[in-house]
């Protein structure tokens, strides 16, 4: 069943990427360098060394600077810092100079960060994301497909973006259920979970992950599963409040942690099959 894409409405961030891509003719960007599509909007793209920085955007009476970090490692974390530029550069004109780093294009905002930076970080996160996966056609690579890690890797290749943005994806529109997790420096964050799911989440915000858990092996033990063991299998009640009547043996849940060593923190991934 497709949790998310039958009541799919477009938001303010990803109906402009939307109408972006349809206004120039694009189904996608896949083939098409992003930093000519900058320049089609009016945008110079330069990349040089950033100070606290991923990206920024630089908007005068003429012209538009957009300045990407050349220290960042991975090209697909380029390819999003750019795309969440444009969408600043799309939807919000105000801006004369503004600065995004990894709290801002984090996909994980606290209510204290929501209320300082706004909606327009979320904005540009989904303008993004839209941009570099475009719904219909992520739809199109993931139906009929059963939901494994392997499956998110496979995608985020595709689209040559990261498993952190793939999986934000297919939360939103992939067609099995499966709910989130974000831990730092060993405390819960923020959660998330399809609307209509069957089973109740214990709220541990701010609160260390369960002992059980595979995001709580890393954070004490270190451990980091490689690729073939990824896929772990847990305890309902690890994550979910087990109710009386029910037995933990009667269902089939598992995590699946995309892990920064860099920034100690654990986005767990946990599905029932």
């Amino acid at each position: 069943m497709n949790w998310i894409m039958n009541n799919h409405r477009f938001n303010k961030g990803s109906a402009a990427a939307r109408n972006l891509l349809n206004t120039y003719g694009f189904e996608s960007l896949l083939d098409f360098p992003l930093d000519l599509f900058a320049h089609g909007l009016g945008a110079t793209v330069v990349e040089k060394p950033l100070l606290n920085s991923d990206g920024r955007i630089i908007s005068g009476q003429k012209h538009t600077i957009i300045e990407i970090n050349e220290n960042i490692e991975f090209e697909e974390k380029k390819r999003f810092t750019l795309a969440h530029e444009i969408g600043h550069l799309i939807l919000h004109k105000g801006l004369d100079v503004h600065n995004d780093n990894e709290a801002t294009t984090s996909w994980f905002n606290n209510k204290e960060k929501q209320a300082k930076n706004g909606k327009i970080e979320y904005e540009a996160n989904q303008f993004a994301s839209e941009l570099l996966i475009p719904s219909h056609l992520f739809h199109e690579k993931q139906k009929g497909k059963k939901f494994s890690p392997d499956l998110l890797k496979e995608l985020a290749t595709f689209f040559k973006v990261s498993i952190t943005s793939i999986t934000f994806k297919y939360f939103e529109l992939g067609d099995h259920p499966i709910c989130l997790f974000h831990s730092h420096n060993k405390s819960v964050s923020y959660w998330k979970w399809p609307e209509g799911y069957p089973h109740y989440i214990i709220d541990r915000t701010k609160l260390e992950p369960p002992e059980d858990s595979v995001a709580m092996e890393f954070f004490e033990k270190g451990k980091i599963y490689p690729k073939q063991f990824s896929k772990q299998q847990i305890w309902k009640s690890t994550w979910f409040e087990l109710k009386d009547w029910e037995d933990d043996n009667d269902f089939n849940f598992f995590e699946y942690c995309i892990i920064s060593s860099t920034y100690n923190s654990v986005l767990s991934v946990v599905w029932e099959e």
